[in-house]
């Protein structure tokens, strides 16, 4: 399979932002139009198919570029799930990139109906309730697959309880389109 040319220049731009913190020579990068605008990114890092570390931006404020650079930073040494990345962690790390659309506000009058809007396996979410906010990609569909799962989860991630409902409760709802390392 091969990778269109913005996505080669997202991979290469977040392995590069990883590899530079071990003192590794930057691969060279195809100049894309794209890169320059404002946009939100995940990177996703994975080992044998396994969660690594994953952190991400839900709003544009950054070009495409700077943000997928920061965040595959964050996802390789900042995110507190998970120990820093190690170098010699590398060449078993799989980098996945996820550029976000923007965020839709779902409308629903209760969970019921939240539930049945929901698009498994093309739905991002976020979820907001006072201070607690959660997200998860439309990835994560592929490990719970039915919307009351998903959302159940979402909930906890959010620091909330699985059966949480208020009308305060928002939930906006985003695609992506996604390129991964093999």
């Amino acid at each position: 399979m091969s990778i269109d040319p913005l996505g080669h220049a997202l991979l290469t731009i977040a392995r590069n932002a990883i590899e530079k913190e071990f003192g590794m020579k930057a691969r060279t990068v195809t100049a894309h139009p794209d890169l320059a605008r404002p946009a939100a990114t995940f990177v996703t890092l994975t080992q044998q198919g396994q969660l690594r570390g994953c952190i991400g931006s839900l709003e544009a404020r950054r070009p495409l570029a700077t943000d997928v650079a920061d965040n595959a930073l964050a996802a390789a040494f900042r995110d507190p799930r998970f120990p820093p990345l190690r170098q010699g962690e590398l060449d078993q790390t799989r980098v996945e990139v996820s550029l976000l659309d923007t965020p839709e506000p779902l409308q629903f009058a209760d969970e019921a109906e939240a539930l049945a809007r929901l698009c498994p396996g093309v739905d991002g979410l976020i979820l907001n309730c006072g201070h607690h906010r959660a997200t998860f990609l439309p990835q994560v569909w592929e490990s719970l697959p039915t919307p009351p799962l998903f959302l159940e989860h979402l909930k906890l991630k959010a620091g909330l309880p699985a059966d949480f409902w208020s009308p305060q409760l928002t939930l906006a709802r985003y695609g992506v389109q996604k390129w991964k390392e093999t």
